[in-house]
């Protein structure tokens, strides 16, 4: 499969390049585009106000230029947290996209949006304070309306990034079921 996966608002750290070598070792075609061109962060607040500083048009604009070139190969789009909220928007928007993995995050869902069965898997902590139960059973049904074939795993206890080893929401039971899980949804595909 091939997969363009996007970091989060923590930009392109170890984790995310470790998680592009785990997929890759398991024999996917993986891309990791650097959408804050080198800077990373230590917070998520810090993460969060360069965000806005670059803001979300000229983000989407730098994943879309990133991605076009392998649209064509048939994407699956995946994501961290605020990757995953882009990786999300492109996906609806690619009519050849192949799937969809969304970890820690989502993102708004246009009423115009409109999908012939994507395959989505959204692997998200239990609560999570970026992604309230009232949100997400609003998102399920919006991503269901869009004609997406959705599933969703909650991870109780779990910190918001709890695959990225090198943050404290770390969690690394939470991490290898999310990781097992996502690589059959992806040998599905």
């Amino acid at each position: 499969m091939n997969v363009m996966l996007f970091h989060s608002t923590y930009g392109l750290r170890p984790a995310v390049r470790a998680a592009a070598d785990r997929l890759r070792a398991a024999g996917h075609e993986v891309w990791t585009p650097d959408l804050f061109e080198g800077r990373t962060f230590d917070t998520v607040e810090e993460g969060m106000a360069f965000n806005e500083e670059i803001g979300k048009d000229e983000l989407l604009k730098r994943a879309v230029l990133t991605a076009a070139p392998y649209s064509e190969r048939g994407l699956v789009y995946a994501g961290f947290s605020l990757g995953a909220s882009i990786a999300q928007t492109l996906a609806l928007g690619d009519e050849k996209a192949r799937g969809l993995l969304l970890l820690h995050g989502t993102s708004d869902i246009a009423e115009s949006a409109s999908v012939d069965e994507l395959p989505v898997q959204l692997h998200v902590a239990e609560p999570d304070q970026f992604e309230t139960d009232d949100w997400l059973s609003a998102w399920y049904l919006q991503m269901r309306r869009a004609g997406a074939d959705v599933e969703v795993y909650r991870y109780a206890g779990a910190g918001h990034l709890y695959t990225d080893p090198d943050l404290p929401d770390y969690d690394a039971e939470a991490a290898e079921a999310t990781w097992k899980v996502a690589l059959g949804f992806l040998d599905s595909l």
